[in-house]
């Protein structure tokens, strides 16, 4: 044997054990589901790195070159050569691109373990092989089929023959080497040429059709001549009764030596669609920013008084929704994101209460303190991070159960992924310009392959992600026009910090984000345009106080580039009962209109206000008093008032049995203007911001899969494997007894105590086996330092610390060779 081939390796945990630290970190960065728990050694990676569910958690993260080279390496014998697969990948033609990205791919799939060995004899990892090799349940994506060998497997040595000499080859004496001549003819291009050039026409259309795949066909019990033409020569060969396959090395030849149609070494460009003044797409974007916060805000005033009641499976009602849309005016898909979305920022939650409601957090009131830019910072953020997906309400979950919003089952770890990702591949054009969003599917579809399509026909959820991403991203003013703004770059992290050094952590992204932001965003206006025709028009924002009375006293008739307010009965009713008074009112407007006073607002406050708290409701269970006996005569004589109840106790006091608050309700809707008091008789003043729910922490986002480890845990978890391996791979020191493959080492607890007393007296490292208090056993080198009272204190080579072991939980001891 040379000393190549001998020191070549055997198997992925030598190969990993050729590696240096910096590789081995590179592996478990890659595929963090390797290190926790920290593999014992060497050998235990290589075992876990080869098990079914890590290696398709690694599988699904190839792009679709890498995914197609491991398709190519699953068809190819094993070991195969650089070359065989270069083939498999580039065709007898050859092709640059492959050529030139082949190398790169290989190195990658070295690196995490899928491949192994040298250029000279390349192995893919045995699970992953099985999931990707050609079966007939499982058919492979390169359309092949099983190789002679496989589909000979079961034939008689005769019928083996027979093929043999019609196909012009030389009988042999076994059935092994007539399937080795064979498939020598197959792979032989010059004379299976000559062998197909005697094919009748129609025999090679059926060739033509397999030869892509599917490689399987049904035969009759007496096929036709041509495809009999076939079948003697091995062309096809029988799998079942009725069944026909194309043999791999015959497809090969047919294709060229392809293994896939069309190999994809290059991503597709994300090629620009339309361009735009940078300066104009932030613009676009800011304006958006602008009205994602207005929506929000609007959302959750809606909500003030306690929002809708929650379902007891959790989540918000078809209804509810419906009612929100419209209070909105959104379509419910739209209500719905921007419902999640002020859960994902913490604005919003349930109550706790007995009977469950969605109200406004404490955390609501604190982010409407804060600058205009810094609240849209919060949102974008919380988006950005966010696993809960909007765009899946109103779907049905694995269980056939109706997702709701605010419900459970709509968390997906791969959306934070994703929305990195798509808005990465914006930030790559230039600024201003846009791309098509087909052509940012597309790319993603080859980074990140559909391995098996969806089972109810549906778009893969990673391209649905990435749509709603776009659509998302335009609405909350991230994108502008459809190109990625100044602000949505510095988000990202894109953008460089003023003094050009490199931004570190998500907090500082949205920092930078805010800062250019609040440049672009209006500036809040003081003033309003009072119309005769009982209505204000805001031409802009307003700041916030005169936001939050105009809100209360007038009603919201119509928004956009301007918000117009109408002033009706009902809203300076809603104002009067908040605690202001007639000449508040007058005060405020006068003060915040750039137009006089029309006179019939005038006249219209001064009339609600004249009879406002002319009547009073207090508990009785409820009760009406007034002053004026008149004004309850004739709420008395009233027909439409029978519903209500009422009963004179007094000439100025009336009774209901019905709560206050119906009472309040029914006289307000016959036409009068009551006040509520207390048990005291003081008018209770209403407050718009009196339902908030306890402190609440925003939703954590589900994590795709063990979090990536960082550089710290690399560390020590290389330094962990390393030693655990030097423990397991150390030979003994005769005569000590070597254990066989992984056993514990064996020793009576006399030997066991001498041999770690003469090691503190030496300082020599000995090979303990030990098992702790779960039962579980594991191989350890130790410095031991002490022995008393039925322990040893050691430094433990393997953890990388001092630790204290009980002696009658030490299996064995042996000491280490010298070298």
């Amino acid at each position: 044997m040379s000393p190549e081939a001998s020191s070549a390796p055997r198997s992925l945990a030598e190969a990993l054990r050729s590696r240096d630290d910096a590789s081995l970190a590179a592996l478990l960065r890659d595929r963090p589901d390797l290190v926790a728990p920290v593999p014992t050694d060497l050998t235990q990676l290589a075992t876990r790195a080869g098990t079914r569910a890590s290696v398709l958690r690694a599988l699904e993260h190839l792009d679709r070159f890498a995914l197609q080279t491991a398709q190519a390496l699953a068809v190819a014998p094993d070991p195969a050569t650089y070359d065989t697969l270069h083939g498999l990948l580039a065709g007898d033609d050859g092709d640059p691109a492959v050529t030139e990205a082949l190398p790169a791919t290989v190195a990658a799939l070295r690196r995490q373990a899928l491949i192994w060995g040298d250029d000279d004899r390349l192995h893919l990892v045995r699970t992953a092989r099985e999931l990707l090799a050609p079966s007939a349940q499982h058919p492979s994506p390169t359309g092949l089929g099983p190789t002679v060998r496989e589909a000979t497997s079961g034939m008689s040595p005769g019928r083996v023959q027979q093929i043999v000499n019609t196909a012009g080859l030389p009988s042999t004496h076994d059935p092994v080497s007539a399937v080795a001549a064979l498939t020598a003819l197959f792979a032989d291009r010059k004379r299976m040429d000559a062998l197909l050039a005697g094919a009748p026409e129609a025999a090679r259309e059926v060739l033509t059709r397999l030869m892509w795949g599917p490689p399987y066909g049904q035969v009759t019990a007496d096929p036709a001549t041509h495809l009999r033409w076939l079948l003697d020569r091995g062309l096809l060969l029988p799998t079942a009764p009725g069944t026909v396959v194309l043999p791999r090395e015959v497809a090969l030849h047919l294709r060229g030596g392809r293994a896939h149609r069309v190999p994809e070494p290059v991503p597709p460009a994300v090629e620009p669609s339309v361009a735009h003044d940078p300066g104009i797409v932030d613009a676009t974007a800011a304006g958006q920013a602008y009205t994602a916060l207005a929506t929000v805000e609007e959302l959750l005033k809606h909500w003030d008084q306690g929002g809708p009641a929650v379902l007891r499976a959790g989540g918000l009602s078809v209804r509810d929704l419906k009612r929100t849309a419209v209070a909105l005016d959104a379509p419910e898909p739209l209500a719905a994101f921007w419902i999640e979305l002020a859960y994902a920022a913490g604005l919003l939650a349930s109550d706790g209460a007995a009977d469950e409601r969605y109200a406004p957090t404490p955390a609501y009131d604190t982010w409407l303190e804060r600058p205009v830019a810094e609240r849209w910072g919060r949102l974008a953020a919380a988006w950005l991070a966010a696993t809960r997906t909007a765009g899946l309400i109103g779907g049905r979950d694995i269980k056939d159960r109706a997702l709701s919003a605010l419900g459970p089952g709509l968390d997906r770890s791969a959306a934070p992924e994703v929305r990195h990702r798509v808005l990465t591949l914006l930030a790559d054009l230039p600024a201003g310009v846009a791309p098509a969003p087909e052509a940012v599917l597309t790319r993603l579809s080859w980074e990140r392959p559909v391995r098996a399509p969806q089972r109810d026909g549906t778009e893969d959820l990673r391209v649905r992600l990435a749509r709603w991403t776009l659509s998302e991203a335009e609405l909350l003013g991230v994108t502008g026009r459809g190109a990625l703004s100044s602000h949505g770059r510095a988000l990202l992290g894109a953008a460089p910090e003023p003094d050009d050094t490199p931004l570190s952590s998500a907090e500082q992204h949205t920092a930078i984000a805010v800062g250019l932001l609040a440049p672009l965003l209006p500036e809040p206006l003081d003033h309003v345009l009072l119309q005769a025709d009982l209505t204000a028009v805001a031409p802009g924002p307003l700041l916030r106080p005169l936001a939050e009375m105009l809100g209360v006293l007038a009603d919201v008739e119509s928004k956009g580039g301007a918000t117009v307010y109408r002033f009706t009965p009902a809203s300076v009713r809603r104002a009067l009962d908040a605690g202001q008074t007639a000449a508040d009112l007058h005060a405020f407007l006068t003060q915040h209109s750039r137009t006089p006073v029309p006179q019939p607002l005038t006249y219209l406050i001064d009339d609600v206000a004249r009879r406002h708290g002319h009547l009073r409701v207090g508990v009785a269970s409820a009760y009406v008093r007034c002053d004026d006996d008149s004004v309850l005569n004739e709420i008395i004589a009233d027909k439409r008032a029978a519903a209500l109840r009422l009963r004179r106790l007094a000439p100025t006091v009336l009774a209901a049995p019905c709560d206050p608050a119906t009472l309040l309700e029914g006289l307000r809707s016959l036409g009068y203007a009551p006040a509520a008091e207390s048990a005291q008789g003081d008018v209770l003043i209403t407050r718009a911001d009196a339902h908030r729910t306890p402190p609440r922490t925003a939703p954590e986002p589900v994590p795709e899969g063990p979090p990536a480890p960082d550089s710290v845990l690399l560390t020590a978890a290389v330094r962990a494997i390393r030693a655990g391996d030097l423990a397991a791979t150390t030979p003994l020191k005769a005569p000590g007894p070597q254990p066989a493959g992984g056993e514990l080492p064996r020793t009576s607890p006399a030997d066991t105590l001498a041999t770690m007393q003469a090691a503190v007296m030496t300082g020599e490292a000995v090979w303990i086996g030990y098992v702790n208090a779960d039962g579980a056993a594991s191989q350890r080198v130790v410095a031991p330092i002490r022995v008393e009272g039925g322990f040893v204190t050691a430094y433990d080579h393997t953890a990388d610390e001092v630790r204290t072991y009980p002696l009658h939980r030490i299996t064995g001891v042996a000491e280490l060779a010298e070298d």
